[in-house]
């Protein structure tokens, strides 16, 4: 989800709630305490420089149980951030919230509440590091009867 995505979608809501992957919810007290870009240089494993960006929020929750984040406050938050930090609207949104460790999420809308998607990490450079194809798996009964072409002394196991 992007940043143009969220606030079409904040304009028709009436609370902004969040899932997590586990199906818990985050607490309607949350606090949006960031809303920033964030720039990653680096290189892959296969030696090429990269660059990913992505529009960034931080949840986080405080002892304030009466706190309600309502979608026009939000909306007008993001407004802020892209323009004073100069936001390209397209930019895919990360979501950080506080667990055990911080944990960065990608963020999907189910229709009524916003869902918290894990990430996870992956090799760019698969080429270069020499990682082996996954072997397509294949159904015994796939491969038809071996009856005709193997017989018991035939050699051909």
């Amino acid at each position: 989800m992007n940043i143009n995505e969220i606030k079409e979608i904040l304009s028709s809501l009436d609370a902004v709630v969040f899932q997590l992957p586990n199906k818990s919810f985050v607490p309607a007290h949350f606090h949006v305490t960031e809303v920033g870009m964030i720039t990653k240089n680096f290189i892959d494993c296969g030696g090429k420089v990269r660059e990913e960006k992505v529009t960034n929020f931080q949840l986080w929750e405080a002892s304030d149980y009466d706190h309600r984040l309502a979608p026009d406050k939000l909306k007008n938050i993001i407004e802020l951030s892209e323009k004073i930090l100069n936001i390209n609207p397209e930019l895919e949104i990360e979501v950080e919230y506080q667990s055990d460790t911080i944990g960065k999420y990608n963020l999907t809308f189910n229709g009524l509440f916003f869902e918290l998607t894990s990430k996870t990490t992956a090799c760019l450079a698969e080429d270069a590091c020499g990682i082996p194809m996954e072997k397509q798996k294949k159904n015994l009964v796939e491969l038809g009867s071996t009856k005709a072409t193997c017989t018991p002394g035939g050699g051909c196991c």
